[in-house]
């Protein structure tokens, strides 16, 4: 399993439960599409963070990054009645940083590919 893991800051006017059920809708619709597997919300505790550390943090399971390309392309895919609960979501959002995790140690113990 790997996390795709993002660190989320939201507009000044947007309202944090909003944002909250709005996540909600949307992960709830990838999962039952089987484009995810789990997720889950979490809020920065007290403003206990350093400054690289934004208010929200999302996490969404994926098996591995073809299943993420898989997922990226359905979502390309979906007409706009579809993405409505993608754009409240996204309307919410000021500024945002991703990256996919996995489980270390694990079996390709690779800290570096590349082709070239």
């Amino acid at each position: 399993m790997n996390l795709y893991h993002c660190m989320i800051e939201l507009k000044s006017d947007a309202k944090a439960l909003a944002f909250a059920a709005s996540v909600e809708q949307w992960m709830g619709e990838l999962k039952a599409l089987n484009l995810i597997g789990g997720w889950r919300l979490m809020r920065r505790k007290l403003g206990l963070a350093s400054t690289m550390h934004e208010a929200f943090l999302l996490e969404i399971e994926v098996n591995d990054l073809g299943a993420l390309e898989d997922a990226f392309q359905a979502v390309a895919g979906l007409n706009e009645t579809e993405m409505r609960h993608y754009e409240l979501m996204h309307g919410m959002i000021a500024s945002y940083h991703v990256g996919v995790y996995r489980p270390f140690p694990d079996p390709e113990r690779r800290e570096r590919v590349a082709l070239i």
